[in-house]
């Protein structure tokens, strides 16, 4: 288990709580400046960072509070860089084998290629890293992380220097490689769908703080304010006045172009408070025509204008906007559903918001 505490006013503001469990995969996340790298660094000790605690397990790297400091070198991580960070004068082998150096000379060389052999780069050792692809020079990065063995990998956008293909590649490696390390892995991306793809858990962070914890389908579809909302780019962000409370149905009801919306209720709220909800795409029910509204179990049908439809894979996003076209709500549908639904850019579209799939702020 990884535990980590970073709380400091300057030189980079920072307050930062979270923890990754043994053979876990925790995503940080969030706009550039957001401090996530910061992060990565204090808990491999390259940055000190003014009131600070970082357990690994048993170990403690730091406790500020204790006067407690293990020194970089001492602390058993692996970290991978964004720009690689290899030495070009190096073939790959020695590049990998210059993180043990400390090691016999014949046991560093056979940890080396062990390490290799674990990214898929066996029969590479002799290259030099100018040689190399982008994807290869990240395995290699990656088997030098490993070749120490640490008790915490650290990955600095590890994939941001490599073509679209090749990091789909690189997923899939990481994804089949993670599931034989029995360490914490932290991931630093400013790719929501990268996170989304390979973490068991994701941080937010902005300016240092720590925003929000959780699974990344619980962050994404329900985040826990309006500012996590916008920076995961929640699709539909909404401020509407209050109409009337039904906290015997934990209902309030609201208006929102030309409509009542009945969300789900925290507590009372006074009529005409501007209340922020929101909902994410993919919860956004479109009823087909041949249905009845209401059948999904969802609130009342609110009758739209789809206003654009946008193929993008096998999905289509859509765009629809009320009567007044005051408002816009955007959807997610299949291609296969679009085709069949008989709803086309210009025409009117039926909708159902499920109550327990709105967030209300």
């Amino acid at each position: 288990m990884l535990d980590v505490t970073l709380i400091q006013d300057t030189p980079i503001p920072l307050a930062a709580r979270f923890s990754c469990r043994a053979g876990e995969l925790l995503a940080l996340v969030g706009p550039s400046g957001a401090g996530k790298s910061t992060v990565l660094r204090a808990i491999a000790g390259l940055s000190r960072v003014r009131e600070a605690r970082v357990l690994v397990g048993d170990e403690c790297w730091q406790d500020s509070a204790r006067g407690a400091w293990l020194d970089p070198r001492a602390r058993t991580v692996g970290m991978v860089f964004q720009n690689y960070a290899l030495f070009p004068h190096l073939n790959v082998v020695d590049n990998v084998a210059e993180a043990v150096h400390r090691l016999p000379r014949v046991e560093r060389r056979a940890r080396a290629l062990q390490a290799l052999a674990t990214v898929g780069l066996a029969g590479l050792e002799l290259r030099r890293a100018t040689q190399l692809s982008g994807g290869q020079m990240q395995r290699v990065a990656l088997a030098r992380a490993l070749v120490r063995e640490p008790h915490v990998l650290l990955l600095d956008e590890p994939f941001a220097a490599v073509d679209q293909m090749t990091r789909e590649r690189l997923y899939e490696e990481l994804a089949v490689l993670r599931t034989g390390l029995k360490i914490p892995v932290v991931l630093v991306t400013h790719s929501l769908h990268e996170a989304h793809l390979l973490a068991d858990r994701m941080v937010v962070l902005r300016h240092g703080k720590t925003l929000q914890e959780g699974a990344p389908d619980d962050v994404l579809s329900r985040p826990a304010s309006v500012e996590v909302a916008r920076l995961v780019g929640f699709a539909n962000l909404f401020e509407s006045p209050v109409l009337a409370s039904d906290i015997a149905r934990d209902v309030l009801l609201v208006a929102w172009g030309g409509n009542e919306i009945a969300l789900p209720a925290r507590r009372a709220a006074p009529v005409g408070t501007a209340l922020a909800w929101g909902i994410a795409a993919g919860d956004v029910v479109v009823v087909k025509a041949a249905r009845a509204a209401g059948e999904s179990g969802a609130s009342a049908a609110i009758a739209l204008t789809l206003e654009r439809a946008a193929a993008l894979g096998d999905s289509v996003h859509l765009t629809m906007r009320t009567a007044a076209g005051a408002e816009r709500l955007r959807a997610v549908v299949t291609k296969r559903f679009f085709e069949r639904a008989g709803i086309e850019p210009g025409g009117p579209v039926t909708v159902e918001l499920p109550r327990d799939r709105m967030v209300v702020f």
